[in-house]
């Protein structure tokens, strides 16, 4: 078996990460879930910390499974793992061409890591970091989307 790596930004993790998580830890040896420590496109609510510390909470019962945090490129990580698979996610449509776009480059900069693209359960095709944070901040119910402990720490981040 080899190793693989899910990169991303995890602001919050939500229950679609983890059912790709999960999935995927049953077919590698090793699983590393890469932490973006900065993503020049994206703001977070969480700091790196705080997002590692909430995916250690959800993975726990994943043996094989280990958080980290990166601020390179997802290849040279890769490499440096000894990974040869970078999984992402595919929610709908709308992901594909950015993904599409982002394997194609990871393949020109480095032929022997294959992008893997796994979809969520269809019940967490339609969510998002971003949308589980807006509706949060609105006070609206995520707690289906979200483990309990990402809900509260939502909460109290929108109650400061």
């Amino acid at each position: 078996m080899s190793n693989a790596i899910y990169p991303g930004s995890f602001d919050p993790i939500t229950n679609g990460h983890i059912d790709i998580i999960s999935r995927a830890s049953k077919l590698y040896e090793k699983l590393y879930i890469a932490v973006s420590k900065d993503n020049f496109l994206k703001s977070t609510l969480f700091s790196v910390d705080e997002r590692i510390e909430l995916i250690k909470m959800s993975v726990e019962a994943m043996p094989n499974v280990e958080i980290i945090d990166f601020d390179c490129l997802v290849v040279d990580l890769s490499r440096k793992l000894n990974c040869n698979v970078i999984i992402r996610g595919l929610r709908a449509l709308s992901d594909y061409d950015f993904e599409f776009k982002m394997a194609l480059m990871n393949r020109s900069l480095d032929e022997n890591i294959v992008t893997l693209f796994m979809m969520p359960h269809e019940r967490y095709t339609h969510i998002s970091s971003s949308l589980i944070r807006e509706v949060a901040s609105h006070g609206g119910d995520i707690s289906q989307y979200v483990s309990t402990f990402v809900n509260k720490a939502l909460g109290k981040a929108f109650e400061e």
